[in-house]
């Protein structure tokens, strides 16, 4: 497996390019993630190498899911010994959760596209989920961010335009060890969240045409 993906691009169907979900959302203040990276450097971690570790145990586990629901013999050559180490140590807990769920894959890694928003995503996985259609999304981190609910209602919206019924979306967050631990979030507030994302949407295009107009 190689461990960096080609940058997803995304196109509607009459070919005009798309700007992503997780790029919209930028425009979003994070204000966690800024003091968890003054803390880690304050500690005196490398907090680039920190971060880098950390997206390479977490790809690895997205990659050990994927595996799992479609049925692949993962090929783990590119990584090192303690990231396989830890990754399978936190693809158990996806296993565990699987496994005690009425769990139907219906799609994966599925790339979804807005005509009428102009906007492009990936889903994790469509599935159906103890006989709810549901669009769940993989995190591997120590928390669960407001933002990252907002991404995945953003998908359901969108599958949804193209024809595919939601009736739930969720978060399995996976700790990358046993500190950061596990869980499986329903989100509410559906409509709050495509508003948001709505005004989101509007906002990068009011900053990017303000950017290129040199205003």
């Amino acid at each position: 497996m190689i461990k960096t993906k080609a940058h997803q691009r995304y196109k509607t169907e009459d070919g005009k390019p798309c700007v992503g979900v997780t790029t919209v959302l930028g425009v979003m203040n994070k204000p966690a993630l800024v003091g968890w990276a003054n803390k880690l450097g304050l500690d005196g971690y490398d907090v680039n190498k920190f971060v880098d570790a950390l997206a390479d145990i977490g790809t690895l586990i997205h990659y050990l899911i994927e595996c799992d629901i479609s049925g692949k013999e993962p090929e783990l050559g590119d990584y090192t010994a303690n990231h396989i180490a830890t990754a399978k140590e936190a693809f158990k807990k996806w296993v565990s959760w699987r496994e005690k769920n009425d769990f139907k894959l219906l799609g994966s890694e599925m790339k979804v596209i807005s005509d009428k928003l102009c906007v492009g995503g990936t889903c994790d996985i469509y599935c159906e989920l103890n006989g709810k259609k549901t669009v769940l999304d993989i995190k591997t981190s120590k928390a669960c961010y407001s933002e990252q609910r907002t991404q995945v209602v953003a998908y359901a919206m969108i599958m949804e335009e193209m024809g595919l019924p939601v009736d739930e979306c969720r978060i399995i967050r996976i700790g990358r060890d046993e500190n950061e631990g596990f869980d499986d979030i329903l989100i509410g507030g559906l409509t709050l969240h495509r508003q948001r994302f709505v005004a989101c949407l509007a906002l990068y295009h009011a900053n990017k045409n303000i950017t290129n107009g040199g205003a």
